[in-house]
């Protein structure tokens, strides 16, 4: 079984609409509701578990149970922190066995492929735990506190990382499961599965698969539609 978790209770600052980004709409249909849409697209997907914050969750379920062609769904309160909300989201599969695959992905990424997607659930079945992420384009410096440059890495080695991110479900629980007992808070799961020693293989993705986080982003997501549009695919 695969099952896709996406973390959707952040309050999306940085867009500065006053609301919770993965709500706004690209072209009349909000951005939540078409990232459900490409997973629900893809074969190798089971079903798609929502962490919401806890008094947007009957705004998210009335969002969903008007769309048609979903995948299995529910919707579940997140927790105060990104990682605690995925791990809510874990728990609420049922019938779940550890040698099922686990997918976390944001809910603002609405553009990521099929082909990403199901080379992800690939690469997790075969090694365990693997991320989407896409070659970084721009040199980047590694600074002290006072900003000044103490390194340049090796741009050929470096990799923008991206979701999905998806694991085996006994890895991933694992990981969860250490993290709390240290006191550790993560900045993204595979994060957390790279303290238990596990290796994580990267899948790579495409530069399409962009997170709405500012503006400027929102204009790019029409421009995508709009491409898609034109090569024949619903955006």
């Amino acid at each position: 079984m695969v099952t896709a978790i996406f973390p959707a209770a952040g309050k999306g600052k940085r867009m500065g609409a006053g609301m919770n980004k993965v709500f706004m709409e690209l072209d009349g249909v909000p951005v939540l509701v078409r990232t459900l849409q490409r997973f629900s697209r893809c074969e190798a997907v089971d079903n798609l578990v929502v962490v919401a914050a806890g008094d947007e969750l009957e705004l998210v379920r009335g969002m969903l149970g008007g769309v048609a062609g979903l995948k299995p769904w529910q919707a579940v309160a997140g927790g105060s922190e990104r990682q605690y909300s995925v791990w809510n989201g874990i728990q609420a599969v049922e019938n779940a066995e550890d040698g099922d695959i686990i997918l976390v992905h944001d809910a603002a990424r609405p553009f990521v492929s099929d082909r990403t997607i199901r080379a992800t659930i690939d690469m997790a079945r075969e090694k365990g735990a693997a991320i989407a992420a896409v070659p970084a384009k721009n040199t980047i410096k590694r600074c002290n506190s006072d900003r000044e440059v103490v390194e340049t890495p090796d741009r050929s080695l470096l990799w923008e990382v991206q979701t999905p991110q998806g694991f085996r479900r006994d890895i991933l629980i694992r990981a969860n499961r250490q993290a709390v007992a240290d006191g550790f808070l993560g900045t993204d799961d595979a994060g957390l599965v790279e303290r238990l020693g596990e290796k994580v293989c990267i899948v790579e993705s495409d530069y399409r698969n962009i997170k709405l986080t500012t503006p400027e982003d929102m204009v790019i997501g029409r421009a995508f539609l709009a491409e898609d549009r034109e090569k024949g695919e619903i955006g």
